[in-house]
């Protein structure tokens, strides 16, 4: 008799083992093999400094742990020969991506940004600095291209100089477009000229805005003082900063 008792106990243990888990719930998901109902209480996950981490060994794609160091929660985003682990994020970068940011600088020195009245793209756009996400920021030629919608920070610094040897009183003015309408404030200076060391001047725009899905984003730039050239100062001196904020 105690025998089978036994026998019977095993059977269930093994079917119990090979079944889903259930706490606080006699019946749970039928898509998972752990489910935890609780309305008063978390799950607390295993808690490790840098060292006790790296002294696992093999740790498996996709363990999850709590890094005391870094107070963040860590994953395994690759193999157990050579893990690699990143913050756990709940937020799809292909979804939302707030924080992602993308910035260039200039290269062009030579064109005259001060040569129109009518507004032109300012040639910002000439190295790329850096782009965390190439889903959501694209740029062709002097037009940004911004995949999905949201808010998002824009900042422009521009220096500016008048290279020749014009007397006359310049002064550009700079505003962001939004699929080829004006969005935001002015940028301009008093004026500069080639008179008593007063040729260099900069512009700043810092604006914030909601955009649309796919659209395009430009600096743009005309004339509203005296005519005469003038160029962006130096290689790299001038820049653009679009950050998702959310």
């Amino acid at each position: 008799m105690k025998k089978t008792f036994y026998i019977i106990v095993l059977l269930l243990t093994v079917n119990t083992i090979n079944a889903q888990v259930g706490i606080g719930t006699p019946m749970p998901d039928p898509s998972t093999i752990l489910d935890i109902v609780d309305t008063e209480r978390g799950v607390l996950l295993p808690r490790m400094t840098n060292a006790q981490r790296d002294a696992i060994v093999d740790p498996a794609p996709g363990l999850l742990f709590y890094n005391v160091d870094a107070d963040q929660i860590q994953i395994n985003a690759n193999s157990a020969a050579a893990p690699v682990w990143e913050e756990f994020s709940l937020v799809p970068a292909t979804a939302s991506a707030p924080g992602d940011s993308i910035k260039y600088e200039n290269t062009d020195v030579t064109t005259d940004i001060n040569a129109n009245t009518a507004y032109s793209n300012l040639p910002i756009f000439g190295t790329e600095l850096w782009n965390d996400n190439t889903s959501l920021y694209s740029v062709t030629g002097e037009e940004l291209t911004i995949a999905i919608a949201g808010r998002y920070n824009l900042r422009t610094n521009v220096s500016i100089i008048n290279p020749g040897t014009n007397g006359a009183r310049q002064s550009p003015e700079l505003r962001y477009f939004v699929n080829g309408v004006a969005v935001g404030s002015y940028a301009s200076t008093g004026y500069i000229r080639r008179t008593g060391g007063h040729q260099e001047s900069s512009l700043h725009l810092d604006e914030t805005f909601d955009i649309p899905a796919d659209a395009v984003v430009t600096v743009r730039v005309r004339r509203i003082g005296s005519t005469g050239p003038v160029n962006l100062r130096e290689v790299g001196a001038s820049n653009i900063l679009i950050t998702k904020i959310r």
